[in-house]
């Protein structure tokens, strides 16, 4: 799909300000292209155990979920031999920060942000990640002004982040949100907090796992704001 133009997002987000006074990010796979990444640290820890490796985005999408240590024991990792904690998680962390350096957003971000700031629709990010780490990740890209708060976690080990989701639903009571994800996580973290979800099938799950959700599923971010204009009409 070609992308949208300033103008056109301007005239969806007039309208959906009507609706929703707030928007949540996921970041991995929804802000950040960084698939590959993933794939490239995590079959060079896969490799080094004789494990088997991921061959494609496919082969990752059909493993990766939340909580990550369960991820990691279908990978067949070992926690007798090495502890998720204080080898594998760190060791994950080093090799994806070398890989993800030339992640690059994914193409819609930009105009869509913008167009929520010059209307007044507040944007957060709420991630598993450290927060130190995403907001290392948005200021090299020039994004990190994008977005009005960030909300990562304080550990290394991406427990998922629904305790996260809690607590920014406790500091926004009255907001009406949607959650843009790429997970089925995700669609569970908008139904704890009351917000709607639109899942975008360009990240970490597939578009046939996510569809088990029974939120909407688009390809991607312009076809989320062409969804988001037909809500609300």
């Amino acid at each position: 799909m070609s992308p949208l133009g300033d103008n056109a997002f301007i005239i969806i987000y007039n309208k959906m300000k009507k609706y929703y006074t707030h928007v949540i990010w996921d970041f991995n796979g929804t802000v950040l292209n960084d698939m590959q990444a993933g794939i490239d640290s995590i079959n060079v820890m896969l490799a080094a155990r004789g494990l088997p490796v991921l061959s494609d985005l496919s082969a990752y999408r059909a493993v990766f979920d939340f909580p990550v240590e369960d991820y990691y024991r279908r990978l067949g990792f070992d926690f007798e031999k090495e502890d998720f904690k204080t080898v594998l998680a760190p060791l994950w962390v080093s090799l994806y920060e070398k890989n993800s350096i030339r992640a690059p957003l994914f193409p819609g971000v930009e105009p869509l942000t913008r167009a929520l700031r010059r209307i007044g629709v507040k944007q957060s990010i709420l991630s598993a990640s450290h927060s130190d780490m995403l907001k290392q990740q948005l200021a090299a890209r020039g994004a990190l002004d994008w977005f009005d708060e960030i909300w990562g976690t304080d550990s290394i080990h991406a427990y998922g982040k629904a305790g996260l989701a809690a607590a920014w639903r406790e500091a926004h009571p009255g907001e009406a949100a949607v959650l843009l994800g790429d997970t089925v996580h995700d669609d569970a973290v908008a139904r704890e907090i009351g917000a709607d979800c639109i899942l975008i099938a360009a990240g970490y799950h597939s578009r046939e796992k996510l569809e088990g959700c029974g939120a909407p599923v688009v390809d991607d971010l312009f076809a989320c704001a062409e969804l988001l204009l037909n809500i609300i009409k």
